[in-house]
């Protein structure tokens, strides 16, 4: 083996004391990002439109963003605290009322899914029961065969 394919020895790498802008803190420390309650909610709708293109984890690795945040933003737009708030406007918890109309609005919206569901449910079963009469009706009204 050749000696090019290994790094040189600590000991020959020259240190001025400086960071060089190639190390991931040169800059110093990154700033916490704030967003505006409007960028919260357009991050939300692309996040949810990425999903249904099963690219949320794409979208969320892109934009530098967690899941804990869509979470908590989801949660707070259903309570309806990012509605209506100015860009410089604190944006807090959401109050006991906010929580639970926002807890009310979910178990509506699971009630209605599971009720669409049974409605559908029951239409298949009624066309099944009626090509079964018609079936039986038919089969009552056939000659039976001859042996021969």
């Amino acid at each position: 083996m050749s000696s090019s394919t290994f790094a040189p020895p600590l000991s020959a790498i020259a240190d001025d004391g400086q960071m060089s802008d190639a190390h991931p803190r040169a800059g110093g420390p990154a700033r916490r990002r704030s967003f505006t309650p409007e960028q919260k909610l357009a991050h939300l709708a692309a996040y949810e439109q990425a999903c249904q293109e099963q690219q949320g984890g794409a979208y969320l690795r892109r934009e530098g963003l967690y899941s804990s945040l869509i979470s908590e933003w989801r949660r707070m737009r259903d309570a309806g605290v990012l509605e209506g708030k100015a860009a410089d406007e604190a944006v807090g918890r959401p109050s006991a009322e906010q929580a639970e109309i926002a807890r009310l609005r979910r178990q509506l919206a699971a009630s209605q899914q599971k009720l669409a569901t049974t409605e559908t449910a029951l239409d298949i079963m009624g066309k099944a029961h009626a090509l079964l009469e018609q079936i039986s009706e038919s089969a009552d009204t056939e000659q039976p065969r001859k042996k021969r």
